[in-house]
């Protein structure tokens, strides 16, 4: 999962036209809009007194007549001065400079301030402006206390003993809106410690003041991130396959230094399996740093991943592999401002998902699909879903579902309706047109338009621009027997697809079993409530089954999921049974946090707490067990109603799925749709000792896609989905044809 750059809130900065008129950069054409072309940084950072001291020379390019400019930076900063330098009438090579006028204000409910500067009533076109400024930026990061536990640290910036982060919304230098610059940077940092920023470093020495470093960014970015910590630096010059020299680097912590070569031979392994997919690599250099707090960050030409992060071997596709994937998607090709973030989801769709196609990976690939459908499905309910081209930034689980998830899926929908041909040249067109520019989702329209030279107005029209998804189901299916003109016997199929709510225009798979062998047909749905679908087969079909490896995106019910932790958290009713005894147990984590998360809720939305497995559960909704080995026999019994054979918990022990489990160190987490309550589940969280548990317990909500996850000393070991069968009709045959 990536938290990367477009979760950051928009920096907002109006541009003065005139003399007391002020406009939105959006209202401006863009010949009007002034910009900044180039930021020359030289940067001193105190961690100590978390404060930063600096110098920009800024290269602003303002239509004639401009009288004055809007800046961004941050409140807590403080201007000391801005001069305008200009060529001498003697020699271009030599530049006078003079002060200007400057205002500022202070917006304290947005945490922004902004620096109105005066600009010399004959200027040219383009202005050299330099600022010195000074101040803390010191918000330490802290940590969500969300359900669910993958969230990143949440900080808009700061400089201190333990690391320093300084990304676009830390809002660390004068900035316009909608500016895309290059930049040179020479930072000073206190000796034991090194930066690491955008670009390639061209120098580094060190004196008795501190270390110093310079870096170019040559290509044109959206905003420059600045890191620093006392990092152990690995790096290696890697070539592709076409030749291109990219180095490979790492700056980790000492304690995960040793882990350096994984992440650098990961990292050639992805730019090998992606540079034939996108075109050449956008930069010089690709680098993974460790960040003190909990961060899945990608900026061009590097990732920023919390020591959390890199301890569990980041490296799998949805973590390293998506990052990288953001050096062409998001950090070459940007994501156009006030659009619809189009980003996230292409993104997700080469890493998380068609990577494993590329290995191969048949079972993984169905795996990331059925992710893809659950998370919809789960997370989106269908009063409060909105179109993709809405999406902007993740905030909560709905907007991941529909950002990226569904997103994602649409790409898979629109390489199938063009073909594998079109669609990846398409791709590797719009990458190298859009490099260094922002695109929207009307880019990307156009570009897969031209290349496949079909007319796909309609699907972008209802994927991109429409919310929802369908929901189907089977009608009747019959069949009859029939010759063709040769007069060889066949089989005349007729499969009646329902959809509910606003139909949808597509194509699905329909799996035909006959008597030893199954083929998979695709059939056409018209936008109507049901299309009745006709398909010639040789042998007789008994069998007929809806979309059984999941490549049609739709919505599914809630009794059509597997059942796991995440239906008992988007339930609409809730309980927790608390079946332990000791007051002390990691198991009352659980609890705190549930109540933690919905102390703002009035008590009748709140989830109840029944204590002890002998109480009666509520008639409805889903329920939370965490049991501890000494109530074991009165958990069995719940867990008997609704999970079958599937469970069996004793004292010091468990059997799940036909395998016994012993020992005090062991614990699982597992989920059966409740029994005679439709939708719903029972979840248990059981532990042979409450030290097994403390771990699942502080982690509870990160598994909560699988239906049972087996612990031993609170690592995961073994983990399973029990999945619902796909939707089966027999076929009926019809013998008076």
């Amino acid at each position: 999962m990536s938290f990367g750059k477009y979760c950051i809130p928009a920096i907002v900065a109006l541009i003065l036209i005139g003399p007391g008129t002020a406009r939105g950069v959006a209202a401006l054409p863009a010949e009007e809009r002034p910009l900044i072309l180039s930021h020359d940084l030289v940067v001193e950072l105190l961690p100590g007194t978390h404060e930063l001291l600096a110098r920009d020379e800024i290269v602003v390019e303002a239509p004639i007549g401009t009288a004055g400019l809007a800046f961004t930076l941050a409140p807590s900063l403080h201007v000391e001065s801005v001069t305008v330098l200009a060529p001498t009438e003697q020699s271009t090579s030599r530049r006078s400079d003079s002060t200007v006028t400057f205002t500022t204000e202070l917006f304290a409910q947005q945490s922004r301030q902004r620096i109105l500067v005066t600009l010399p009533k004959a200027h040219e076109r383009r202005v050299t402006l330099v600022w010195k400024y000074r101040g803390p930026i010191d918000d330490p990061p802290k940590e969500p206390r969300h359900l669910r536990f993958v969230t990143p640290s949440e900080t808009a910036g700061h400089i201190g003993p333990e690391g320093v982060y300084l990304g676009g919304e830390s809002q660390w230098y004068p900035d316009i809106e909608g500016s895309y610059s290059t930049y040179r940077l020479t930072v000073q940092v206190p000796h034991g410690w090194i930066a690491v920023t955008q670009g390639r470093k061209k120098e580094s020495r060190t004196d008795a003041t501190g270390v110093f470093s310079t870096w170019v960014v040559m290509d044109r970015s959206e905003a420059l991130t600045l890191v620093a910590n006392r990092f152990v630096v690995k790096s290696r010059e890697w070539t592709s396959r076409d030749g291109q020299p990219v180095e490979l680097a790492t700056y980790f912590f000492p304690d995960n230094a040793h882990l350096a070569d994984e992440y650098l031979d990961a990292t050639a392994a992805y730019l090998d399996a992606y540079i034939p997919i996108l075109g050449a690599f956008p930069f010089d250099k690709f680098a993974v740093v460790e960040n003190f707090f909990a961060s899945g960050l990608g900026m061009p030409s590097f990732t920023l991943l919390g020591s959390g992060s890199i301890k569990r071997h980041y490296v799998q596709p949805y973590a390293l592999g998506h990052e990288i994937v953001h050096s062409w998607i998001g950090n070459s090709v940007f994501n156009q401002d006030g659009s619809g973030n189009w980003v996230e989801g292409l993104t997700t769709y080469l890493a998380n998902y068609y990577w494993h196609e590329l290995n191969h990976d048949d079972k993984q690939a169905i795996e990331q699909r059925r992710m893809m459908l659950q998370g919809y499905s789960v997370y989106v309910a269908p009063d409060q879903d909105y179109p993709v081209a809405q999406f902007v930034r993740k905030s909560d689980e709905r907007d991941n579902a529909i950002g990226y998830q569904k997103s994602a899926f649409l790409f898979h929908l629109l390489r199938r309706e063009i073909g594998d041909e079109a669609f990846w040249g398409a791709l590797k067109t719009f990458v190298g047109r859009y490099r260094g520019r922002p695109a929207d989702w009307g880019s990307i329209e156009t570009v897969f338009t031209q290349e496949s030279r079909r007319d796909l107005r309609w699907f972008f029209e209802q994927w991109v621009e429409r919310s929802g998804a369908p929901s189907l189901s089977f009608g009747e299916a019959d069949a009859y027997r029939a010759t063709d003109k040769d007069g060889k016997s066949l089989w005349q199929l007729t499969v009646r697809v329902q959809q509910t709510g606003r139909p949808f225009r597509m194509t699905l798979p329909v799996a035909i079993a006959a008597k030893g062998t199954t083929e998979t047909r695709w059939v056409s749905l018209d936008p109507s409530p049901e299309t009745a679908a006709e398909v010639t087969v040789s042998d007789q079909p008994i069998l007929v089954r809806l979309d059984p490896d999941l490549m049609a995106f739709r919505r599914l019910t809630r009794s059509q999921l597997p059942p796991m932790l995440n239906g008992y958290v988007t339930d609409r009713d809730r309980v927790v049974v608390r079946a332990f005894s000791d007051e002390a147990s990691p198991l009352q984590q659980v609890i705190v946090r549930v109540a933690d998360q919905e102390a703002p809720l009035p008590d009748s939305q709140k989830t109840k707490v029944l204590r002890g497995a002998g109480e009666p559960l509520p008639s409805a909704g889903s329920v939370l067990v965490l049991a501890g080995a000494d109530n074991a026999r009165a958990v069995q019994q719940i867990v008997e109603e609704s999970c079958g054979d599937l469970v069996s918990l004793r004292k010091t022990s468990f059997q799940i799925d036909g395998r016994t489990y012993d020992g005090s160190e062991m614990a699982v987490l597992f989920s059966c749709h409740r029994a005679h309550v439709p939708g719903s589940v029972v979840t248990v969280l059981y532990g042979a000792s409450p030290g097994a548990v403390a771990n699942a317990s502080r982690y509870l909500f990160y598994y909560g896609w699988q239906s049972y996850v087996i612990f031993r000393d609170g690592a995961a070991i073994t983990r399973g989905v029990w999945q619902n069968q796909p939707e089966t009709k027999e076929v009926r045959i019809d013998a008076t044809r």
